[in-house]
């Protein structure tokens, strides 16, 4: 399998306006790729399969990357299980099965180390898919993911196409959902501070104990390594994509406390569930392409931190 794409290939971004999608788009256009194109969801919702059709019937590109989604963080997933269900099967679905039926030859995936059992053998290498009991806070995205992940399997091999997906570790980013109940654990803190800085407050409250270790990845380097399997032989159906780097989610929050630099009390509350106990990815399918991440985790929160005002 090999995408063949060039600086004048016809790139659709679906999701384009979303942290991951945007992050791809400007990416590409930094790069010189000519021919990129993105649309709101008011512009084209993924769900409607006949407006859909008729897009990539129109615009027929020669590479769709797909990274839309209805994302959320643990107690959003584990609150609305039906609607991460249904949206996201439903997208991955029509994307691929559309992208079919209109000739496109070649397609990303965007999954999720979500995937992945809750107990894995770390680090956690892409053939450990499907090896064990899913995490049940995340199950319905998982699952949704893992549909997305094997239709396109079986769609390059039925049909003789390229679709490949890539499993991105915990990402984040300057466009991310802010969200102190359903946002990614990242987010949410940040989100906290900021309303713990505006009330001059000086105490923060952290779900669960701290104890949980995650591998986060910039979203800025998850678009490079997308770029970089445009021109590889692709031997494997999908491909891990992290940073290579774990720390406890106690070690991230004193880490976010010393960016701050000012008085800041932490109390993890114990109460919320601390999902996957430890979850860090074998990448070394797509290093193997020269690819790595760039952006350390401190870096990363700095930028994040500073286009909020807090630093």
């Amino acid at each position: 399998m090999k995408l063949n794409i060039s600086k004048k290939s016809v790139i659709y971004v679906a999701g384009g306006f979303g942290m991951v999608g945007d992050s791809v788009y400007k990416c590409l256009k930094k790069r010189g790729y000519l021919n990129v194109y993105r649309n709101k969801r008011k512009q084209l919702d993924l769900l409607d399969s006949s407006k859909l059709d008729k897009f990539l019937k129109k615009m027929s590109p020669s590479l769709v990357i797909f990274c839309a989604a209805k994302v959320g963080g643990i107690k959003a997933n584990n609150d609305y299980k039906a609607e991460f269900m249904y949206k996201n099967v439903q997208m991955s679905s029509n994307i691929i099965h559309y992208s079919y039926l209109n000739k496109i030859k070649n397609l990303i995936y965007m999954g999720s180390s979500c995937i992945y059992p809750r107990k894995c053998k770390q680090p956690i290498s892409e053939n450990y898919l499907l090896n064990g009991k899913l995490e049940s806070t995340n199950e319905a995205y998982a699952l949704a993911k893992i549909s997305g992940i094997k239709m396109c399997e079986f769609y390059s091999n039925q049909y003789n196409l390229n679709y490949v997906g890539l499993m991105p570790s915990n990402l984040y980013g300057i466009n991310d959902n802010y969200d102190v109940k359903y946002g990614h654990v990242i987010p949410a803190l940040i989100q906290k501070l900021l309303i713990s800085d505006k009330k001059k407050n000086t105490s923060l409250n952290v779900w669960g104990n701290g104890a949980a270790k995650r591998e986060f990845l910039y979203v800025d380097d998850l678009a490079e390594a997308i770029v970089s399997i445009f021109n590889q032989k692709l031997k494997y159906p999908f491909y891990n994509v992290g940073s290579g780097e774990e720390i406890s989610i106690k070690k991230l929050v004193l880490m976010i406390k010393d960016i701050y630099n000012k008085k800041l009390n932490i109390k993890f509350t114990g109460e919320e569930s601390n999902g996957t106990p430890r979850k860090i990815l074998d990448s070394s399918k797509i290093r193997s392409f020269g690819w790595s991440p760039k952006i350390s985790l401190s870096e990363g929160l700095t930028r994040v931190m500073s286009s909020k005002g807090l630093i």
